[in-house]
């Protein structure tokens, strides 16, 4: 944000509030805790103040002539290297005592990053998180690493947990973390992480092959010890961005 031309803080606090935009990332990825998929997400450890040093959510002020999911989609880009395949307006939060000095209302989106598109080597991801000593990936549920970040970004990433977990229950958005064909196990494996709890295989391959925007394809997963499992499909809505005019 940039330096306010003020030095008494109750200056800066009547100050009219300034605009930011955060952006809540979410990934599946290996957990070597317990060998089975989790949900992580990338944070960025701030270089000045308010919090210098601390971790906090990918964002920034709001341009003049930034519109607000453009403002968002630059915000994954810059931290992962990736466009992203899911945006959504998630929530405004303005607490009047957020930030120690000027006040800021971030308007905060959520992305959901394929675990493909996260390792691909070909991409400029790859190189963005490993060579940048500011970004790092942590597990969703690293309660430890939540409860040092900055302003109000553990409040916000616990919202986005909250909303993610009752989407996952009747939307689309699981296929959103898998590649264009899945097997049931993979998307088991979606719903275990974001849900945070095990399934039983049976009952969920019963439930999955019920639904109506999923179909089988004709190909296999190959490089197994066992039978390959079958490949399917997602057949809902195509849309991979959305935007809301309201915050909600």
């Amino acid at each position: 944000m940039s330096r306010i031309p003020f030095s008494n803080v109750a200056e800066r606090r009547e100050l009219p509030p300034a605009l930011a935009i955060s952006t809540v990332i979410f990934s599946l990825r290996d957990d070597p805790r317990t060998g089975r998929k989790s949900l992580w997400m990338p944070l960025v450890r701030r270089t000045r103040e308010p919090f210098r040093n601390q971790w906090a959510l990918p964002g920034g002020p709001l341009g003049p002539r930034d519109s607000l999911i453009d403002a968002a989609a630059a915000n994954l880009r810059d931290t992962t290297g990736l466009i992203p395949r899911y945006l959504e307006q998630l929530y405004a939060f303005g607490h009047p005592d957020r930030s120690p000095t000027r006040r800021v209302v971030s308007i905060v989106y959520w992305a959901l990053v394929r675990e493909d598109d996260a390792h691909d080597t070909d991409t400029e991801a790859t190189s963005v998180l490993r060579d940048d000593p500011h970004v790092a990936w942590f597990r969703a549920d690293d309660l430890a690493a939540r409860q040092d970040l900055a302003f109000d970004h553990q409040e916000i990433i616990e919202y986005a947990l909250w909303r993610l977990r009752n989407k996952v229950e009747y939307g689309s958005i699981a296929y959103r973390l898998l590649g264009e064909r899945f097997t049931l196990a993979q998307v088991r494996e979606v719903y275990e992480a974001v849900l945070d709890k095990e399934l039983d295989p049976a009952n969920f391959r019963r439930a999955l092959r019920s639904a109506t925007d999923i179909a089988e394809t004709d190909e296999f997963l190959s490089g197994g010890k066992h039978r390959p499992p079958r490949l399917y499909r997602y057949t809902g809505s195509p849309t991979h961005r959305l935007e809301s005019e309201n915050i909600a």
